[in-house]
């Protein structure tokens, strides 16, 4: 099936262009694509207030695609019941970014070795979105 790619999209209510650059930052990884509302064939259907908002984003990384936008804030609900899971290979790597991705968030579960990992954590980042950091140990 490698004609078929499963991406995460993530909708904010405004604050898209400021959680992908933290995003850009954290996972090391280039924004590929960014089109705003202003930008748009329907630009003169969005109310100009909205014409900075992002209509669609891409963040690229080792063949894996992180996408985004800003829907209008009525339309806009919290993420419930999906989690992005980063897999790091090294400690320090798992710290830092976890460091940087709870940082004006909330930890949900500290980052900390457990039987399967060198660390998890889980975390919501300050955008609202809920995030696991893994660092897997040795398969015996």
């Amino acid at each position: 099936m490698s004609d078929v790619k499963i991406n995460p999209y993530l909708n904010f209510p405004g604050s898209c262009r400021e959680a992908f650059e933290l995003y850009a930052q954290v996972l090391e990884a280039p924004v590929t694509f960014l089109i705003t509302m202003g930008e748009t064939p329907m630009a003169e259907e969005v109310p100009k207030e909205m014409h900075d908002r992002i209509c669609h984003i891409c963040l690229e990384r080792d063949g894996l695609t992180l996408m985004g936008s800003d829907c209008p804030p009525d339309q806009y609900e919290t993420p419930q019941g999906t989690i992005i899971n980063i897999g790091m290979e090294s400690v320090e790597k798992a710290e830092l970014v976890f460091a940087q991705l709870s940082e004006g968030g909330r930890v949900t579960m500290p980052l900390e070795e457990t039987f399967w990992a060198k660390r998890f954590g889980m975390c919501v980042d300050r955008f609202g979105v809920p995030w696991m950091v893994n660092c897997d140990k040795p398969m015996p």
